[in-house]
């Protein structure tokens, strides 16, 4: 072939090369631009434009009486949009410097110049959506609002304002475990009522439409949402926060005194079965007691002596003993294999009766019993606590509740002795929540009702959802069994080992317990010393119960670790609050046989309807400087009270400081606003200043305190 052959062949070649790269190009673009456009044109909306979620109000956790457990405090985070296309040269160089020296100001954080730098910087990269601050209070938000350029609005002046929450228990540590916590970590959990409860709490998330913008962040296209999220619910608990007061201070003062490792206790209404006090106080590692856990429902231990009261139950119902029947301990101690049961009685207590024997506490008298009458019978003995409920979690409305160990014959660890063992609180495992729903039991007439710890749900005010009691087992045992337990368990606080705990006013009945702490694999002794756990248990009053009690203290350590003297004073003084503070417990009251006359009470202002029916109701004159007056604040003069006209205008935030819970709530609603509440008593801080336009949906936090 000749060369100038071999030149045009090569270059058909390449030629046919191109055109058909040419024509392949050409028939991409065709495919592109008309078969393939709709799923192409999707994918760059989705690089650009992507729906974002809106989170929702969080609900509150409120305490029985609706005041605040758990809230999420309002704050802001603080992005602007300095760009040219929103503020202009001219009023960029005019106001950066005073913008600068208010931020500096406001946070008092930066110097003017590093603001100044850092907002320049952010306009020359064109951030349309720059991150200035976060965690900022309403205070701050509003002076931010009136600062040079920021005050044209987001449109004029770039200012961009989102809404955030942070949970905030306004009480600290009260009932901290039961209301519980969520951590969103990857090792995250969730505690108490805030975990169980979150799906209604967490409401449901709206949609946005976000459009990236230079610089790689999101921001808004409009004000507007796609779809509006829904708050979530607020749950009402059955917890009495004065109550609860009590009972955490008690038990914390308790655990100092004889510097023990961690207690409960835990007060229930008998009927309903709602826990009006839930504390649990453990040693941190700086050696303070706080809510480090909820010992209450999750840790399950050897309760000790007040198991008798199942022991004791299960003979009385088969029919074997009564209570003024005779059992001799001897000088306390007996011997079951090589297995010696003593009682802590010096010398013993020789013969004595059933009941005294529950009353004295006696682990002979208790082992004999049931060695004598159920040996060969385990089975039948062990029915008996299945019967009571007591081998059965409860199935409460938080999680974390730990399983009960109520060993059945013929399974791995039963022995010779176990039956003994069990019958005085040993080789049996069970929570304080557990024994006292138990002891609750027998306080109800036989009815086990399921501990309550929410009572029902509510969206704006309005109860959307009600939890009512429920009875787990209608009848534990015989009303004759019932009488004869409550019997038993008078004659302890009467005289027995909780005399100490008699009180004239207010009978008690319930059992104390001392048991010794298992160390693992060690056994009950570590070297010399043993720990020791120290528990009452019971309900009052004695004769019509009305709540139900238990208090248990592990691991005191200034050699005081009997029940009734470590455990029982909680005891009592929580049952004497609870007195104190229910009227329906005063017979005087209830009958109207005494009348207290007290001088001119303090009063909130408020709604004059409201205020002069209750002056009327006290029969003490008043009157009023304007006629027509719907709000007033009433103030003492002489022997009357004078209801002054106050103010109140529609669409302005209101002025609720003086004002009691409910017409501050009414008053925050009617303006549009959504009111947080901390504390208890009278308004005596607002966020928001009054007079101002209210703007719908604001978080308006009140802060209240007693007189």
């Amino acid at each position: 072939m000749s060369i100038k052959k071999d030149i045009l062949w090569r270059f058909g070649v390449v030629y046919v090369g191109i055109l058909l790269l040419g024509l392949g190009i050409v028939a991409r673009i065709i495919y592109l631009q008309f078969v393939e456009v709709g799923e192409l044109t999707k994918k760059a909306q989705q690089l650009s434009v992507r729906n974002m979620e809106i989170i929702p109000n969080r609900g509150n956790i409120l305490a029985c009486d609706g005041r605040l457990l758990a809230t999420s405090v309002p704050y802001y985070e603080i992005r602007v949009d300095l760009s040219p296309a929103v503020v202009p040269n001219s009023l960029f160089r005019e106001s950066i410097d005073s913008l600068a020296l208010r931020l500096s100001q406001i946070f008092k954080d930066k110097s003017p110049q590093a603001y100044k730098s850092e907002l320049i910087k952010a306009r020359k990269e064109n951030n349309r959506y720059y991150l200035l601050k976060r965690k900022v209070d309403f205070e701050q938000l509003r002076q931010l609002k009136a600062c040079p350029i920021f005050r044209l609005g987001k449109n004029k002046g770039g200012l961009i304002i989102e809404q955030t929450g942070v949970r905030f228990m306004p009480h600290g540590d009260l009932a901290a475990r039961t209301i519980g916590y969520l951590s969103r970590s990857e090792n995250g959990n969730e505690v108490g009522i805030e975990g169980s409860f979150d799906t209604e709490l967490a409401g449901v998330k709206g949609l946005k439409v976000m459009q990236r913008v230079p610089g790689g962040v999101w921001m808004p296209i409009n004000d507007e949402n796609e779809i509006e999220p829904k708050d979530g619910y607020d749950v009402v608990t059955t917890i009495d926060l004065n109550i609860q007061d009590v009972a955490q201070e008690a038990l914390r003062r308790q655990l100092e005194l004889h510097n023990a490792q961690h207690g409960v206790a835990i007060l229930m209404e008998v009927q309903s079965g709602e826990i009006k006090a839930i504390a649990n106080l453990g040693r941190d590692e700086a050696g303070r007691y706080r809510e480090v856990f909820n010992y209450a429902i999750g840790e399950s231990t050897e309760p000790g002596s007040t198991i008798k009261l199942a022991s004791y139950m299960a003979a009385l119902e088969d029919g074997y003993i009564d209570l003024n029947d005779t059992i001799d301990t001897g000088k306390g101690k007996w011997k079951i294999y090589d297995k010696e049961i003593t009682d802590s009685h010096k010398g013993g207590l020789g013969k004595i009766t059933v009941k005294q024997a529950f009353a004295y506490s006696s682990n002979v008298a208790v082992s004999k019993i049931i060695m004598q009458y159920y040996k060969g019978k385990e089975i039948q003995f062990v029915k008996h606590f299945y019967d009571f409920g007591l081998n059965k979690k409860l199935g409460l409305q938080i999680q974390g509740e730990a399983e009960p160990l109520v060993k059945y014959p013929g399974t791995k660890y039963w022995s010779g002795i176990t039956m003994a063992m069990m019958s005085f609180g040993y080789e049996i495992k069970l929570t304080p929540l557990q024994i006292l729903a138990f002891y609750n039991a027998v306080a109800n007439n036989g009815r086990l009702v399921r501990p309550l710890l929410v009572k029902e749900l509510r969206f704006n005010g309005r109860t959307v959802k009600r939890f009512e009691p429920e009875v787990i087992i209608p009848s534990i045992c015989s009303m004759s069994t019932i009488r004869k337990a409550r019997e038993m368990l008078e004659a302890v606080v009467k005289n027995g080992t909780a005399k100490n705990l008699d009180d004239s006013l207010l009978q008690i009945a319930g059992k104390t317990g001392t048991a010794q702490i298992a160390i693992k694999n060690l056994g009950y002794r570590k070297g010399t010393s043993i720990s020791y756990q120290a528990s009452f248990v019971g309900y009052f009053p004695a004769n019509n119960p009305k709540y139900s009690c238990i208090v248990v203290v592990n691991a005191p350590s200034n050699d005081v670790y009997y029940g009734n003297l470590v455990a029982g004073p909680i005891f009592k003084e929580i049952a004497q609050k609870v007195y104190a503070t229910s009227f329906e417990l005063h017979n005087e009251v209830i009958k109207g046989k005494r009348r207290l006359k007290t001088a001119t009470p303090e009063l909130s202002d408020g709604f004059v309807t409201d205020l002069e029916k209750t002056l009327q109701e006290l029969g003490i004159s008043y009157d009023k400087s304007d006629d027509n007056a719907l709000w007033v604040s009433p103030k003492k003069q002489d022997s009357e009270v004078i209801l002054n006209k106050r103010l109140v205008i529609d669409n302005l935030v209101p002025n609720v400081v003086g004002m009691g819970a409910k017409d501050a709530v009414y008053l925050s609603e009617k303006a549009g606003l959504r009111p947080v509440l901390i504390g208890f008593g009278k308004v005596v801080k607002q966020s928001i200043p009054p007079g101002i336009q209210a703007r719908k949906g604001d978080s308006f936090v009140l802060t209240l305190q007693a007189n």
